[in-house]
């Protein structure tokens, strides 16, 4: 505990508590609380499970030999997911003893117990050993490390050779001006957020290879903008379940996103990459 990032034991904190138990579930996307693929009339449910069919459809040779690592892996609707469409098995590791309870229950009501494996840990020191899975998957998570150079040498580690990387993350755009992301760093007690830029380097460093990287943040924009807008029209039917504060709160974390992505100082999108042989 003690070599472990203020970022990631904020954001540990913060995700087992009531409040953002009962918020993520209810409005950001159920089974996935991830940024969503936004089309014309889709929910912010449906514009969630977009994303995650979009990453599984850019996967090549995933099969039911597969192992799979989902680094922050929140209720877990990717991993029953990727368990359902492919037949592979799971290993969802995540910081939140809460989100964790309601990812088991759910593998288990869906008949997915013996598929996903869930599993309570940190991204910066993955519990698992060298060259173990083919794939590592993540979904806007990496932001909550202070160190995501140590991140992506553990996602080296045990990641097979020949193994791909897709992963999606708020970024700061690669031309992003000093000081200007402040209110986005606030509520989450960050210091910085990754780029495009950061991801490339630090990950050809490493010997890997682009696939078919997306930039998308547009939907960024789109996702915070409606979430925002949902919460303001379903508050009074929180009154009894989410605190005031938290909603105010959130409120104004999420305008400050949607304004800092309208100034064109934000980023997100696909990355895909594989490791080298």
């Amino acid at each position: 505990m003690n070599d472990r990032n203020t970022a990631e034991v904020v954001a540990e904190t913060y995700y087992d508590s009531v409040d953002a138990d009962r918020f993520y579930e209810t409005v950001w996307g159920g089974e996935d609380i991830h940024i969503g693929l936004y089309e014309a009339g889709m929910s912010i449910f449906e514009a969630s499970r977009k994303t995650v069919e979009t990453m599984a459809s850019m996967l090549g040779g995933i099969n039911a030999e597969s192992r799979v690592l989902d680094l922050g892996s929140g209720y877990g609707g990717s991993a029953r997911f990727l368990a359902k469409q492919f037949g592979c098995r799971v290993t969802c590791l995540n910081l939140s003893d809460v989100q964790n309870t309601r990812n088991k229950q759910l593998c288990e009501e869906q008949g997915l117990g013996d598929a996903v494996r869930v599993e309570h840990g940190s991204f910066e020191s993955i519990p698992f050993e060298q060259d173990s899975y083919d794939v590592i998957w993540s979904q806007d998570a990496f932001l909550h490390s202070g160190r995501r150079k140590k991140v992506l040498l553990e996602i080296s580690r045990v990641l097979k050779k020949g193994g791909e990387l897709i992963f999606t993350d708020p970024m700061q755009a690669d031309d992003c001006p000093p000081d200007v992301l402040q209110p986005v760093y606030g509520r989450l007690n960050l210091e910085s957020l990754a780029s495009f830029a950061f991801y490339r380097q630090n990950l050809e460093a490493l010997g890997f290879h682009e696939l078919d990287s997306h930039s998308l943040t547009s939907q960024l924009r789109n996702h915070y903008f409606e979430v925002g807008e949902q919460l303001k029209r379903r508050a009074p039917e929180f009154v009894n379940t989410i605190s005031g504060k938290y909603i105010d709160d959130m409120l104004s974390g999420l305008q400050n996103w949607v304004k800092a992505a309208d100034a064109g100082h934000l980023a997100w999108g696909i990355l895909h990459f594989r490791k080298p042989e």
